[in-house]
């Protein structure tokens, strides 16, 4: 009897044993899951121009216009929780201030990082002059840009999302509000 309970044990041991060296050998040192990233696709934007009293441009239908004055203006995006804070300021022989305080607002976002891209928009025969920033990392704000004609127009934009700013989850709308930027400056038409 007692041969017979040493035999089981001994079977246990060996299953227990085999089990183990399976596993242990399995491929190496162990390694958590990556987090899934929620894999977010957008429709492709339909543009139209709208008129403001000193400018136009073309702008997705995904944004809904928010008019809060004849020089402030919102293009919200209800779906990404985003929104496009655009001001009209006219110049009065104060383009230079201008022009600093919105290179000043872009590089107060350096703290938080990691590279400011900036890209130049010129349209000569519209006179529209722009610089489009974009603030890669966990920043406020992902993209800033200013427009002008030099003359007598500024237009400020900024793009905020209603979320802690994590880049790597807002990436794809950022990166899809990058080209609403983009086609709103290739569009844009001063009065």
């Amino acid at each position: 009897m007692q041969n017979k309970s040493t035999y089981n044990l001994f079977r246990i041991l060996i299953i227990v044993t085999g089990f183990s060296w399976l596993t242990a050998c399995s491929g190496g040192e162990t390694m958590p899951k990556p987090k899934a990233q929620l894999r977010l696709e957008y429709p492709q934007a339909i543009y139209k121009n709208i008129d403001f009293e000193h400018f136009s441009f073309d702008k997705s239908h995904l944004a809904k216009v928010e008019r809060i004055s004849d020089k402030k203006i919102n293009l919200v995006y209800p779906a990404m929780k985003a929104k496009i804070y655009l001001t009209y300021n006219p110049i009065n022989h104060n383009l230079e201030g201008l022009l600093r305080d919105a290179e000043k607002f872009t590089y107060e976002h350096t703290v938080k990082a990691d590279e400011i891209i900036t890209r130049d928009y010129i349209n000569q025969k519209d006179s529209v002059y722009a610089t489009i920033n974009q603030v890669t990392g966990n920043a406020a704000s992902q993209i800033q840009f200013h427009a002008t004609d030099s003359v007598k127009h500024f237009l400020d934009g900024s793009l905020y999302f209603y979320a802690q700013p994590n880049y790597d989850s807002i990436m794809p709308a950022v990166k899809y509000l990058e080209k609403d930027i983009k086609r709103l400056v290739e569009t844009l038409r001063w009065k």
